[in-house]
């Protein structure tokens, strides 16, 4: 095991009707707020009125910001900075999921910065001050809600790059499960798979002595394996929608990674998809996630066969490593394509014409994970491996 600082902030609020609570909960860190959220999704449930009064409520002025789009653009985030630099905006409320989360933490650093905000996701500049954040969460899919991360999208370039900084954590997360019964079940499907990349990028790993946290990271993805059907056929079933909510906050919240050499290659691949292509970064990594697998697994076949046996309950034979890996990685990408989401770059909608130019881009930096270290060549065969 390696050594680690493990520290969460984040104060998590869960449950039903905790929504309208929010007032309280932002009055204790701000006075003017931004409210930051996507489309017209939460005023058609009725969740826009419930944390409007709660703030009205609590005496606090807010002003508004909306048009988070998937995939966030950096265009909104440069419009969000200069609205809290104009109105003095000294608190940022995110209402929706990861991408207006994600939002909301780089409008969150680029206010006190004085210069480009994009410097912190070129990796040009570290984050050294940012405004405090909250969030309404509504729907478990990317764990941004308590994870010191962001990823924005540059329109110019197709760049789709991430920032890292603990000063991004958010102050509180509230999570009602109740708020995911409107999803569409594609988003619901799409979310199960992101949650299920953050804990394998950190389940694959050739760090020993882990299995404290490999038993952990396994539940995780039992849990959201069993759970995301119910869902999906009772999207309003409280405990499924509970489990899979908390499963993606557990995820992404730094917990889970302790102690262990993490990877992140395949998010890194699928970066370049939604930059370009701008589709839902679950679906992506629906795909690219199998592919990966199949590339890599030889490099330890030994926990390739630990994860099939102990997460898809394949029947263990020690004899055959290599038979298990690959029943592992099958059930993998049947379960994906079982709740209806692409497993394949076909089925994904992208062409072939811009592979080399991903791989290339992906990898300009250096090169990607830690599991297997992957170059421009190492990308573009897992690109053909997910045709």
């Amino acid at each position: 095991m390696e050594n680690f600082v493990f520290q969460n902030t984040t104060k998590i609020i869960f449950g039903k009707g905790t929504e309208n609570n929010v007032g309280n909960e932002v009055k204790k860190l701000g006075k003017n707020i931004l409210l930051h959220y996507g489309g017209g999704s939460i005023k058609e449930t009725g969740l826009y009125n419930k944390v409007v009064n709660s703030l009205k409520e609590a005496g606090l002025n807010f002003i508004e910001l909306g048009g988070v789009q998937p995939n966030p653009r950096l265009s909104l985030v440069y419009e969000g900075i200069e609205l809290c630099r104009e109105n003095d905006i000294d608190f940022i409320l995110a209402v929706g999921g990861g991408s207006v989360i994600d939002s909301a933490k780089a409008i969150a650093a680029g206010v006190p910065y004085q210069g480009d905000v994009w410097d912190f996701y070129t990796h040009r500049a570290v984050v050294e001050e940012a405004l405090p954040i909250g969030v309404v969460l509504t729907i478990a899919a990317a764990g941004s809600e308590s994870s010191p991360g962001s990823v924005i999208t540059k329109e110019e370039g197709n760049l789709k790059r991430d920032c890292l900084s603990d000063l991004l954590r958010p102050k509180f997360a509230i999570l009602n499960p109740e708020l995911t019964y409107t999803l569409p079940a594609y988003q619901t499907a799409c979310g199960a798979a992101d949650i299920m990349a953050h804990v394998l990028e950190r389940y694959f790993t050739h760090t020993e002595d882990v299995d404290f946290t490999d038993r952990m990271l396994e539940a995780a993805l039992k849990t959201v394996i069993k759970h995301t059907p119910i869902a999906l056929d009772d999207p309003e079933n409280y405990g499924a929608r509970a489990q899979i909510m908390w499963a993606g906050t557990v995820a992404h919240g730094d917990l889970l990674g302790t102690g262990r050499v993490q990877d992140w290659a395949s998010h890194n691949i699928e970066h370049e998809l939604s930059g370009f292509y701008d589709v839902a970064h679950g679906a992506g990594l629906a795909v690219v996630f199998p592919a990966w697998m199949k590339y890599v697994y030889k490099e330890n076949l030994a926990r390739f066969a630990q994860y099939a046996v102990r997460v898809w309950d394949v029947e263990a034979d020690f004899f055959d490593l290599e038979g298990l890996a690959l029943e592992g990685i099958r059930r993998t990408e049947e379960f994906f394509s079982s709740i209806g989401l692409p497993v394949t770059l076909e089925e994904l909608g992208i062409p072939d014409d811009k592979l080399e130019l991903m791989a290339e881009m992906c990898t300009e930096r250096g090169p990607l994970g830690n599991f297997k270290k992957l170059y421009k060549e190492d990308v573009m065969n897992i690109f053909k491996l997910a045709m």
